[in-house]
């Protein structure tokens, strides 16, 4: 009798040690993965969100813990909320009774699908840092050129409005570019731009809730702890190997805020909001892609006077792919909103002159 007890508590001990090992395998997996540069990862939940594989699935409950694939839909409930990672030092936020689909999740092409609800976008950068994140709803398409602040609704009925706070939107149709501090209205295939008025500038407790994010954040990147950093960068594993100039830096989990953050190879970096992402790092003597550096395997944040540091290249001085951060300044015939070779300037849409 005693022989068996102990026979069968050996093997839940054994149960559960692989158990752990599973979680903690697929945990760091994770980490991986996100940064390894694709976009959804699932960064906050709060109340309650669904998401499903394709329009003929079952919706599940969405976790902190998914990463989300092409294809994949996510919802929330008249309580739910979602933060979801895009190209590295772009957020997503949804907020409730809304739907999205992660129509493509690579940095060369992502694109997100807003269905129905509302969505803030909050991209982080330097003052010259290139975008593509391309945004697409029932009624508009749009291409986030610039670091900002952009809340897209899709309204009951058949329009979308947009509401750039900050930053820059290409309007993928037309080639026209929309400033901040403007709104468009797109209704069946006409659009109208107007100044942001009083109403449109008052912030409910959605906007409230991605400012708060955005705060957490930028503190979780710079509360990274040294010692933290400099372990993982002492991982030689292939991910490392795959960034280029598509990404301007990388997700890193911090385990006390539970949460991804990003951290930026240059210097300069910060959110619209007022935060600031100041912490790079360099790693022994190089930087993360191969270049001699001067950090000598310290992290650093403030560079030593009269030294600038420039972001990560592929090594023949090109820009990199359209949906990745770039931050090279551009050459002449280069458009600097859309990433384009262009022989004239693109139009810019500006209340109170015809809209198509």
């Amino acid at each position: 009798m005693r022989s068996a007890l102990r026979s069968f508590t050996l093997s839940l001990i054994a149960v559960a040690l692989i158990l752990s090992t599973v979680l903690v395998v697929s945990a760091q997996n994770r980490e991986k993965f996100v940064i390894s540069a694709k976009a959804g990862g699932v960064n906050a939940v709060s109340g309650r969100a669904e998401t499903r594989s394709a329009p003929s699935a079952d919706w599940q409950l969405l976790n902190v813990t998914d990463d989300l694939s092409t294809g994949d839909f996510v919802r929330t409930s008249r309580d739910g909320l979602v933060e979801m990672l895009l190209n590295p030092g772009a957020y997503l936020r949804m907020a409730e009774n809304s739907e999205f689909q992660l129509t493509n999740n690579s940095l060369e092409a992502l694109e997100i699908k807003l269905i129905r609800g509302t969505a803030i976008i909050e991209a982080t950068g330097s003052e010259d840092t290139e975008l593509a994140i391309n945004i697409t709803t029932p009624h508009a398409k749009m291409v986030i050129v610039r670091r900002g602040l952009y809340r897209v609704n899709v309204l009951p009925g058949t329009a979308t409005e947009l509401i750039v706070r900050k930053g820059r939107v290409l309007l993928a149709d037309t080639h026209t570019k929309i400033k901040s501090g403007n709104k468009v209205i797109f209704n069946n295939n006409t659009l109208s731009v107007a100044k942001l008025n009083g109403v449109d500038k008052k912030k409910d407790n959605f906007e409230d809730w991605s400012k708060e994010r955005a705060g957490t954040l930028a503190q979780a990147n710079q509360r990274i702890s040294p010692r933290s950093l400099n372990s993982f960068l002492s991982m030689q594993d292939p991910w490392w190997y795959g960034f280029s100039a598509s990404t301007s830096g990388l997700w890193f989990f911090n385990p006390s805020y539970r949460c991804f953050t990003f951290l930026p190879f240059s210097f300069g970096w910060g959110s619209p909001y007022g935060s600031s992402y100041s912490r790079a790092f360099y790693l022994g003597g190089y930087d993360c892609c191969g270049r001699s550096g001067w950090g000598g395997g310290r992290i650093v944040t403030n560079p030593p006077a009269g030294r600038s540091i420039s972001r990560p290249g592929n090594g023949s001085g090109s820009p990199g792919a359209g949906g990745g951060a770039r931050t090279n300044p551009s050459t002449p015939s280069r458009d600097p909103d859309s990433g384009r070779t262009t022989r004239k300037s693109e139009p810019t849409l500006e209340p109170g002159r015809p809209n198509r």
